[in-house]
C-alpha cells in the first residue's frame, strides 16, 4: 500500500471522456469501482487541443467540459481509493497544466447529488478527436448504459480521420481481450 493509501480513504471521480471505458481507467487506476451514472447540468462536452497542441497520446482533440446553460453532459461516477489520486492526475496531465481538477455536483439517476472530482482543459483550441478516441468514449457510454439519445450524440461527433499507430489503443484493446479470456 502506498503511503496515504489507507483503505478507508476514497474519493468520487466524474468521468465524461475516455475514462467512461472501464478498461481505459483501470490501466492506470486499479482501485476504480463503478458508483453511478450521472448527469452534469449546464455543461457541454467539447473537444480541443491544449494551447493548440494535438494530444501525443490520442492524436487529436481530447474531451473537456465547458459551462453552457441548459446543456448537459452524461458520465460515470467512479469511486476510487485516494492512493490512485496521483495516477489519475498524472493521466490527466495536471502537472503539465493541461487539465485542472475541478469539483462538480452531478445528479445520479436515483436523484442523488454527488460532489465529485473532475477535470477541465485549460487554454484549449477547439478541434476534432481522432476516430480511436471517439470510439473509446462511445464504447464506454455503451458499456455503462448511458442514455441512448446521449450515445447517439456521441456517435455523431466528427473526427479528424487519423489512421496512424496509437499505442494506447493497443493497450486498451489488449485489456479488453484479456478480460474476455479470463471470463471465458
Amino acid at each position: 500500500m502506498e503511503p496515504g493509501g489507507e483503505s478507508g480513504s476514497w474519493f468520487l471521480y466524474y468521468a465524461y471522456g475516455s475514462n467512461l471505458l472501464r478498461e481505459r481507467l483501470l490501466l492506470r487506476n486499479p482501485s476504480a469501482a463503478l458508483c453511478a451514472l450521472a448527469r452534469l447540468q449546464d455543461f457541454k462536452l467539447e473537444f480541443g487541443h491544449h494551447e493548440g497542441r494535438t494530444s501525443s497520446v490520442w492524436h487529436g482533440g481530447t474531451a473537456t467540459i465547458a459551462q453552457s446553460p441548459g446543456d448537459e453532459v452524461w458520465g460515470i461516477v467512479w469511486k476510487m481509493n485516494t492512493c490512485n489520486l496521483s495516477s489519475l492526475d498524472k493521466q490527466e496531465g495536471v502537472e503539465d497544466g493541461i487539465y485542472v481538477p475541478i469539483e462538480v455536483n452531478v445528479h445520479t439517476q436515483a436523484g442523488k447529488v454527488l460532489t465529485c472530482r473532475s477535470y477541465q482543459m485549460k487554454d484549449y483550441v477547439s478541434g476534432p478527436p481522432s476516430p480511436q478516441y471517439k470510439k473509446v468514449i462511445c464504447m464506454g457510454a455503451k458499456q455503462n448504459g448511458l442514455p441512448t439519445d446521449y450515445q447517439e450524440k456521441l456517435e455523431a461527433i466528427e473526427t479528424n480521420n487519423y489512421a496512424g499507430p496509437m499505442p494506447i489503443m493497443e493497450e486498451i484493446e489488449a485489456a479488453i481481450k484479456g478480460e474476455k479470456i479470463n471470463s471465458a
